[in-house]
């Protein structure tokens, strides 16, 4: 059973994430966006919560919230190109809280990410053209959106305290 705290704590998150989509920064199909400095917290501090936080987050878009990047709504944009990136903040999330180590918290959540994100651009574009524009304008990127993430958990997590 979740409590109000876990609750309203991955709200916040969900919210968070969705304004990261609309900080944006239109260089390829797959737009700069801080969403996944959100969702790279989120897996930080809430642990396997960040997974309600995530599925909150698409559910709102689900809803027709233009709570992805560009403004889109959840209809139109898990299933266009970005899709796969979508899922992979759930699926990240996930599997994610299963580990431990901060480090390998993040590196779990960035791979399945950006692998989810690949495959379902490529669908769109074709595997090299998704590697070349989707994937490797953005990796320097994300990981210092990484490193940023676990610098800024571990001074947050003693004010945000989810029972893991």
């Amino acid at each position: 059973m979740f409590s109000v705290r876990i609750l309203v704590t991955s709200s916040i998150f969900a919210a968070l994430t969705a304004i990261g989509a609309w900080i944006t920064i239109p260089i390829s199909p797959v737009p700069f966006t801080l969403q996944t400095f959100f969702v790279y917290l989120s897996v930080l501090l809430l642990g396997k919560y960040a997974f309600l936080s995530q599925a909150i987050y698409i559910a709102m878009g689900l809803t027709g919230l233009p709570v992805f990047a560009k403004g889109l709504p959840g209809y139109i944009a898990i299933p266009g190109p970005t899709g796969g990136f979508i899922i992979g903040f759930l699926l990240g999330a996930l599997f994610s809280s299963l580990f431990k180590r901060d480090i390998l918290k993040v590196f779990i959540c960035m791979l399945i990410i950006f692998g989810l994100g690949w495959l379902w651009l490529s669908y769109w574009i074709g595997y090299y053209n998704a590697l070349l524009f989707g994937i490797i304008p953005f990796l320097p990127w994300d990981i210092l959106k990484a490193i940023l993430a676990i610098i800024i958990a571990r001074r947050l997590k003693e004010y945000i305290r989810i029972h893991h």
